[in-house]
């Protein structure tokens, strides 16, 4: 839960499982759970732990990654559909960029600084050279026009998959963080990643599970570091 106990708090790991329910087409109910006061059956199920989990058949999930795979096979086509990419470089594009981010808003040092915002930037850079660069099925072989920058919509194509589930809600905490707490902006030249997150803000998948931007700003007011 947010701030006040009860509205969509800032976990990326759960807003990529909403994402996923959402997309399969699956009918499922949100209840938020605050923290600072979580129930006795929650704290019984997975002690020492917080969401998300997930139970089925009496067996707890904890990890994120598990429960995700657990997902994709359960919830299967031809009744759900599929969300695995088709390109398995798709699910690492980016892959480095929120511990690069971390990295960067944590640190308290003025003269760390500039260093640790390079290397944000080189790992931005090279998720914005994948979103732009075609994806083989979007070069056509029989065509006399070479494609040279990709006009698709997200990571592996113009459909969100499990990759996009993981990487947006994290890269939209970049952005929305490091702007608040160090004046930070994606460059406008990383065309990619602008068409990527414009693409997004259009999908109620993504939108309606995103927390506000001030859930996001409060849960980083104590990692964010002053600098001195």
């Amino acid at each position: 839960a947010g701030s006040d106990g009860e509205s969509i708090g800032n976990c990326p790991f759960s807003q990529r499982l909403f994402m996923i329910l959402w997309l399969k087409g699956v009918i499922f109910n949100v209840t938020t759970v605050d923290l600072k006061r979580k129930p006795a059956d929650l704290q019984n199920l997975a002690p020492g732990t917080n969401p998300p989990f997930m139970t089925f058949d009496g067996e707890v999930k904890t990890d994120v990654n598990k429960i995700e795979e657990f997902l994709e096979e359960k919830l299967a086509p031809p009744r759900y559909p599929k969300l695995a990419p088709n390109h398995p470089e798709s699910n690492s594009a980016g892959n480095d960029v929120f511990a690069k981010f971390s990295a960067f808003i944590k640190n308290p040092r003025k003269d760390a600084n500039e260093n640790l915002e390079k290397s944000l930037l080189k790992a931005l850079r090279k998720l914005d050279n994948y979103l732009n660069s075609p994806l083989p099925d979007e070069i056509d072989a029989y065509s006399t026009e070479e494609i040279t920058v990709s006009s698709r919509k997200f990571l592996d194509g113009d459909e969100l998959t499990l990759a996009d589930c993981n990487l947006l809600p994290k890269l939209h905490i970049i952005k929305v963080v490091a702007k608040k707490y160090r004046n930070f902006d994606f460059p406008p030249e990383m065309t990619g990643i602008s068409r990527y997150l414009n693409n997004a803000y259009a999908r109620d998948e993504f939108t309606n599970t995103c927390p506000a931007d001030r859930e996001i700003e409060y849960a980083y007011l104590d990692v964010a570091k002053r600098m001195k």
